[in-house]
């Protein structure tokens, strides 16, 4: 069962795109920096568990709440199956697509065959619309092909998959449910929603306090380490080009707020662009120093992008404190 009309969806982070595919199947067609936009998607963790072999730098706010957020802001209905068993999972894929309508999909990416880079990440995304007896069709990122395919079995490890970002092989739908809310409203709730919680977080490892928390862990992350090429080029190259959009994912949010200035006529809006294009500017450069870190062992690498990231905790507040008195 193939869905014949499915339109790919063209994106660089893997839960706006599998989300983006479901919406453009029931008419809503946004950019992508819109969705990350819309589902208050920008934040920062630096994330260090002794069962990891690094330290984590995300930097969105945790996996399924960007779509929860979407559909909340644009009052879309959500459904949401999780299940501890692997031939039940199926069941609710198998389900809807058998009726003609795709389904997001929340996995991990090691499983599925058409991934080069073999690492756990359990939180990646995908829109499955179509299977035949041995193969999933996938809708994924444009880095992992857009179109891409996977065997059934591979599919059913990669959702079943345990560790850090899992669930329980967690699949979505989406539907209309009564009359879209006007997109500027949607717009405006969510600028505010996501400058609250970015400038109120819960412990001193998230958000902006976060970033200024990483300027002094990344010393003791170098100190020691017992792979400094591995650790700080893998991270390098996770923030620039795993699907972040660049720049860990300011880049996208830059886009977000400047197409929000011209739907809004804001100059507060194209003032913050302006101001997180110099922000994604320095992440990119953040993201060069580790990885100069990594080649060569040398600690002014590291020194440097501990002043650059003293720098970043300032300035993101301060554009998020301008964007919740624009919209409060």
């Amino acid at each position: 069962m193939i869905i014949d009309n499915f339109q790919p969806f063209v994106g660089q982070h893997c839960e706006t795109t599998a989300t983006g595919g479901l919406l453009q199947q029931i008419g809503i067609e946004l950019s992508e920096p819109m969705l990350f936009g819309l589902g208050e998607g920008l934040g920062y963790i630096f994330w260090n568990m002794k069962i990891m072999d690094f330290p984590f730098i995300g930097g969105r706010v945790k996996p399924d709440v960007l779509t929860e957020n979407i559909c909340r802001n644009l009052n879309l209905e959500l459904e949401v199956r999780e299940t501890s068993s692997m031939k039940k999972a199926w069941q609710n894929v198998a389900e809807y697509l058998d009726q003609g309508q795709p389904v997001g999909l929340k996995m991990d990416c090691y499983h599925l065959e058409y991934f080069t880079n073999k690492i756990h990440f359990a939180g990646h995304y995908a829109t499955i619309y179509g299977y035949d007896e041995t193969t999933a069709y996938l809708n994924d990122t444009n880095q992992q092909g857009r179109d891409a395919r996977t065997s059934l079995d591979s599919l059913a490890l990669a959702r079943n998959e345990k560790g850090p970002m899992s669930s329980r092989n967690r699949s979505y739908v989406i539907r209309k449910n009564g009359k879209l809310t006007d997109l500027r409203v949607a717009v405006r709730t969510a600028l505010l929603n996501n400058a609250i919680e970015f400038l109120n977080p819960p412990i001193k490892n998230i958000s902006y306090k976060g970033i200024l928390k990483t300027s002094t862990e990344i010393y003791k992350w170098f100190q020691n380490s017992s792979d400094v090429k591995r650790d700080f080029q893998t991270t390098g190259m996770l923030m620039e080009r795993a699907g972040t959009g660049g720049a860990l994912f300011r880049n996208i949010y830059r886009d977000f707020l400047k197409e929000s200035a011209v739907l809004l006529n804001s100059t507060a809006l194209e003032q913050a662009s302006q101001e997180y294009d110099v922000i994604a500017g320095l992440w990119s450069k953040v993201s060069g120093l580790f990885h100069q870190a990594g080649e060569t062992v040398d600690l002014n690498y590291i020194d440097e992008a501990s002043a650059i990231l003293i720098d970043l905790s300032e300035r993101e507040k301060q554009t998020m404190e301008s964007l919740r008195e624009a919209f409060v």
